[in-house]
């Protein structure tokens, strides 16, 4: 199997966003190929953050941002990112970001940056018995001697290597029908000291696995026969600094799903057990009758 030397490169390369030097704060960006055609939701949501950043001026870090996707994207091309400055306080910035293809929003986001502040400080734990991920198999061991798009498309060029620590739903569906997963990641390449670009990664990354738990609940995987699965809306809180090419676990949930809907919960924390981020994504999930 040829593996890419440094699959997250490419990734980095599309996150370099080119600004339209006739329109202010304005900006395009480029869509990593996916076997789908569609642009990938967590591509578009780091896309979208780092536009917005770039009209940040004093070093203020995104803390949440709350998104919607309105449209599929095409990954042949280009698309428009157009921001626009909601608000600059003196401990917050609001930024809301419109990405655009053909003149019609793909997606509409709203993120919050505050400068760091010192303050209240308290965290959840992370839950215990949970496996290192050294102990846990990764997409590669799992999908990589089949010969199909979908499976060398993640295996031989994700960014990101992801450990299911109680068994993926790649395949099969769960041994036990339960809402509750926990996966580590970490990117498959180095990543350069920028928190922002940092904190975007984690927002790309996370949109990889958000809704599984929906799956998993329902005794599903994702190649139950005439699934459909998209991505709605998505919220996600950095509560501290975050390293994405350091192990990170996603402790994951779903409260409720209804109406063709489903919501996926998660905590990221990292492998010392810090708190980093919360995240919350609500999903189309239908499955045939």
């Amino acid at each position: 199997m040829t593996i890419e030397p440094d699959p997250t490169a490419p990734v980095l390369d599309i996150l370099r966003l080119e600004e339209d030097p006739g329109t202010p704060d304005q900006f395009t960006g480029r869509s990593l190929p996916q076997p789908s055609g569609r642009v990938f939701g967590g591509q578009v949501l780091a896309q979208a953050l780092l536009a917005a950043g770039r009209t940040i001026s004093d070093g203020r870090l995104p803390h949440s941002l709350h998104g919607y996707f309105l449209r599929a994207g095409d990954v042949r091309e280009p698309i428009t990112f157009a921001v626009e400055r909601l608000r600059d306080g003196r401990s917050f910035s609001a930024r809301r970001t419109h990405a655009l293809q053909g003149g019609e929003a793909i997606l509409s986001m709203i993120t919050s940056f505050q400068e760091q502040q010192p303050g209240l400080d308290y965290a959840d734990t992370v839950p215990a018995g949970i496996p290192g991920p050294d102990e846990v198999p990764s997409a590669l061991d799992v999908l990589g001697g089949i010969d199909h798009p979908v499976a060398k498309f993640w295996t031989q060029e994700a960014a990101f290597d992801v450990r299911h620590v109680d068994g993926s739903i790649y395949l099969g569906p769960p041994k036990e029908a339960t809402g509750q997963q926990a996966v580590w990641f970490r990117s498959r390449g180095p990543v350069p000291d920028d928190q922002l670009l940092h904190r975007a990664l984690l927002a790309y990354a996370c949109d990889q696995v958000m809704l599984e738990p929906i799956l998993r609940r329902a005794g599903r995987s994702w190649v139950t026969r005439g699934l459909s699965i998209a991505s709605l809306d998505h919220a996600m809180w950095w509560h501290r600094d975050v390293r994405v090419d350091d192990w990170l676990l996603y402790v994951q949930s779903t409260p409720s799903a209804q109406g063709g809907r489903g919501l996926g919960a998660a905590r990221v924390f990292t492998q010392d057990g810090v708190l980093v981020a919360s995240v919350a994504q609500e999903g189309m999930v239908r499955f045939p009758d």
